[in-house]
């Protein structure tokens, strides 16, 4: 993911935009890797999440292939040990 300054209006004029709290749930380990991923680029969670989210809108990729490598190795240090098809077969959990 290449770091980005706050989007523009093309005059270099920010546009103010209203964020909401949220309750979402995820899985844990996921929640980990996206932490460190969000630190490693030295933005917020829901920075990361709302750029995930936008390039995923725009069928763009969001990684480059060093934070790729980078999100491989953090995933082994918290047991993410699953992809995308995995994630269909999930049930959760009761704690």
């Amino acid at each position: 993911m290449e770091r980005h300054n706050d989007q523009t209006n093309g005059k270099d004029k920010k546009i103010k935009v209203e964020r909401v709290q949220t309750g979402i749930r995820m899985e844990k380990s996921m929640v980990k890797v996206l932490k460190a991923m969000a630190e490693y680029h030295d933005i917020s969670l829901g920075v990361l999440l709302e750029r995930i989210v936008l390039h995923a809108f725009e069928n763009q990729p969001v990684f480059n292939q060093e934070s790729l490598e980078k999100i491989k190795a953090i995933k082994e240090v918290y047991d993410m040990d699953y992809g995308l098809e995995t994630s269909r077969q999930w049930a959760d959990s009761e704690n």
